[in-house]
């Protein structure tokens, strides 16, 4: 069996500068070249994963078919290559901790004293190659979180210098993310902070084999060359990564820049095959090229950070360009949402969506939006909580059922019409104990739904602790809402719809996580055509 090629990318100078886009856009690359690749994010925080974690601290938390918790580029990596991540795609600090104290704990080390060098680096190692041993892959990609330089990342930069020793030369490679930035006082770019970059890595034992630089400007020749010769890089290695107006125009401009070749000339590969991306740009093409375009709301309480609804904002991308229509969100606080605000914000939209959440904050303005949208007959879409919110919104409004609610929010409330899974309530501990990842759901013939999926069971991820509680469900489907999908083991409710409105569906899974360029959500195509619709109406 071949060799499975590694290639780390690390970052320097600042966050956020894109490593996870750049480390899609070159699987994207070698993927259309024909190889199996895949790739990985190693996380330095200490939390086991971000499941507990604040949106506002690290964005969405993105739900892998084998439920595991994890940071939001495993989405990035999924909706460029159209495969599916894994636990093992995500590895955090807390996760390897946990595990070698665990070992420790159950008397592996034989006695010895248990450090970081060599204990916790061989398990950050063990973790890296449990992709490439599984022989699915040709090239395994891991991006380690952080910057170069930062007391957390030590211990992964260490692993990966043995890694790149142990692995030999052709095996592994290092992509070094860094930043170049313009200085508008002197007019000029400057590349002191990248030296500084590369300078740190090479103080830890790496010497980068590809600079990727993050301009805003073009780079010339001569700071190329320059930017060569004191990063002790290839000239061919220097690599231009200019602000792009979206993410998947990042793939094409790697590709002019040869990231890709220069890649595997390093790894000793083949590079004969250049890259399909026709279905990729037939993609391109019809999101920069819109017929029409709709204006959808975004309601939900994190809004004010555009990654808290990541994969969410990325659907409608792919279901906007699906339907050859640019997706307008309008973004708005369900907190600041009351009987006197709604009309104002909400009237002039072409489509709803009750985005997904926890806790009370923002509830009473997320229940006050489906009522309009279900009394005004706009097309309207609830994701997790925001299906639960139209649950409860039904309960009052149609069926009279006052104080009916989630017991989430109000434990002793009248009518808990949304009520917490049985076998979660004895459960203590917040992590990663939810209902998580791909559960079945059966489809009822003639729904809206099975229309949309044309299949009588799917599969979608989840992540919640309460449930539709059945014992309204004969109250409640008499009354008009339907329950449309259910799973097939535990009936539990998967989605609700109002048939006697134009479009309202609510799901209790999240759809958003399985849309990607290649296969765009047929719940947003739907719901996106559906805005559409309306819109030509009311015009």
């Amino acid at each position: 069996m071949a060799q499975t090629k590694y290639i780390f990318v690390t970052g320097g100078v600042t966050s956020s500068l894109g490593k996870g886009i750049i480390a899609a856009s070159l699987a994207k690359l070698l993927q259309a070249r024909g190889y199996k690749t895949t790739i990985q994010k190693l996380d330095p925080y200490i939390n086991v994963d971000p499941g507990t974690l604040n949106p506002y601290e690290h964005g969405e938390c993105y739900v892998t078919n084998d439920g595991a918790e994890t940071d939001l580029d495993l989405g990035h990596y999924e909706r460029f290559l159209n495969v599916s991540t894994s636990q093992a795609n995500n590895v955090t600090t807390g996760r390897i901790y946990q595990s070698v104290i665990e070992k420790e704990r159950r008397g592996e080390f034989l006695g010895k004293t248990v450090q970081v060098i060599p204990h916790i680096t061989n398990e950050i190692k063990e973790r890296v190659q449990v992709l490439g041993k599984s022989g699915d892959y040709d090239i395994v990609i891991t991006e380690i979180g952080g910057t170069v330089g930062d007391i957390e990342s030590l211990p992964y930069i260490e692993a990966v210098r043995q890694l790149l020793w142990e692995l030999g030369e052709d095996n592994a490679i290092v992509i070094h993310l860094t930043l170049i930035p313009f200085l508008s006082a002197a007019g000029e770019l400057k590349t002191k902070p990248t030296q500084h970059s590369v300078k740190t890595l090479m103080e830890s034992g790496i010497q980068a084999d590809i600079l990727v630089c993050r301009t805003e400007h073009e780079l010339s020749t001569d700071l190329r060359d320059k930017l060569a010769l004191f990063c002790n890089v290839k000239r061919e290695a220097v690599i231009q990564s200019i602000d792009a107006s979206t993410i998947y125009d990042v793939p094409n401009l790697m590709l002019k820049e040869g990231l890709d070749k220069v890649t595997l000339k390093k790894l000793r590969l083949p590079e004969d095959n250049q890259p399909d991306l026709t279905r990729w740009n037939q993609f391109l093409q019809r999101h920069k090229n819109p017929k029409n375009e709709v204006n959808i709301g975004l309601i939900g309480k994190y809004v004010e950070l555009q990654d808290s609804y990541k994969s969410i904002l990325e659907a409608f991308i792919h279901a906007g360009a699906a339907n050859e229509v640019k997706v307008n969100i309008t973004s708005v606080h369900s907190e600041y949402i009351d009987n006197r605000t709604i009309k104002e914000k909400i009237a002039h939209l072409d489509g709803i969506l009750v985005a997904p959440g926890f806790g009370e904050r923002g509830i009473e303005g997320k229940i006050a939006t489906v009522q309009y949208a279900r009394e005004h007959n706009i097309p309207f879409l609830g994701i997790c909580l925001g299906m639960q919110m139209a649950v409860i919104e039904f309960a009052r409004n149609v069926l009279g059922l006052e104080n009916a609610n989630s017991t989430e929010m109000n434990a002793k409330c009248d009518h808990p019409v949304i009520d917490l899974m049985e076998e979660q309530k004895d459960i203590t501990d917040k992590g990663g104990t939810m209902r998580l990842g791909a559960w079945k759901c059966e489809l009822k013939p003639g729904s809206v739904v099975s229309e949309i999926y044309s299949e009588k069971i799917i599969e979608e991820r989840h992540r919640h602790r309460y449930e539709f509680n059945n014992k309204y469900k004969e109250q409640i489907e008499a009354a008009g809402l339907v329950t449309t999908g259910f799973n097939p083991d535990t009936q539990l409710v998967e989605i609700v719809e109002l048939p006697s409105h134009r479009w309202f569906v609510g799901v209790q899974y999240h759809p958003e996580y399985k849309s990607t360029v290649a296969n765009p959500h047929p719940l947003f195509v739907a719901f996106v055509k559906a805005a559409l619709s309306y819109k030509k109406e009311k015009n």
